[in-house]
């Protein structure tokens, strides 16, 4: 009875884990879509930026479970990945593990980690800034900032580095993370095919798209 209640807990664990992955794949595509219009037009940018970052909804609603879901996703990493490691017999880790299992599936808290600490980056970069700028300067609101302070932070080349290797990361994490979400939540139909592959896709084209569109901003501004 008691490995049963155990076995439940460990897949309501990985359920919930693939649930809170998949929302933040939805953040990561929205904000993905904001960042490529950087490329296309300031003004575009800078509209949509000013609309997200001083909208009610945005900023009282979904920005508070949008960091709940982020903190719970890697707290919830954490946890499943200490247990697997716990649970394994000595014995097992003397096995070549590259027979068994992918590289990204064995370390998904290693990119896990690189990933956590570029969000640390990325809210020190834009979100603290913006927080100080709109409620403890009072300085009238630049509705046309945005673009200029997205432009200043890719000008130097080892932050733009350390953002490129964190979507490197991110591709690989996303590659292995996206079907073992549809793994863990019970997704086994003709559409399964389908949907493995449109998170193939999504796991190398947002983030080499947010590579590009830091390279873009490097040499050219």
């Amino acid at each position: 009875m008691a490995k049963s209640a155990l076995l439940k807990s460990s897949i309501a664990k990985k359920v919930a884990m693939a649930l809170s992955g998949l929302f933040l794949m939805l953040f990561l595509a929205q904000h993905f879509f904001i960042n490529m219009t950087s490329v296309f037009s300031s003004d575009t940018f800078n509209s949509i930026s000013h609309f997200m970052g001083n909208n009610p909804l945005v900023q009282f609603v979904i920005q508070p479970i949008l960091i709940v879901g982020v903190v719970f996703h890697f707290i919830m990493g954490f946890v499943l990945d200490f247990k697997n490691r716990s649970a394994r017999p000595i014995a097992y880790a003397k096995n070549n593990g590259a027979a068994n299992s992918s590289w990204a599936s064995r370390n998904m808290i290693i990119s896990g980690s690189v990933i956590l600490a570029f969000l640390a980056l990325h809210f020190y970069d834009f979100w603290v800034p913006e927080m100080v700028y709109k409620y403890v300067d009072v300085s009238p609101l630049d509705e046309t900032r945005y673009f200029h302070e997205l432009v200043a932070k890719f000008e130097s080349p080892v932050r733009t580095g350390l953002y490129i290797l964190s979507f490197v990361l991110l591709a690989v994490h996303l590659n292995h993370g996206f079907s073992s979400s549809f793994q863990s939540v019970g997704f086994n139909n003709k559409y399964s095919k389908g949907l493995k592959n449109f998170g193939l896709g999504f796991a190398y084209v947002v983030p080499f798209g947010f590579i590009f569109i830091a390279l873009f901003h490097h040499f050219n501004h």
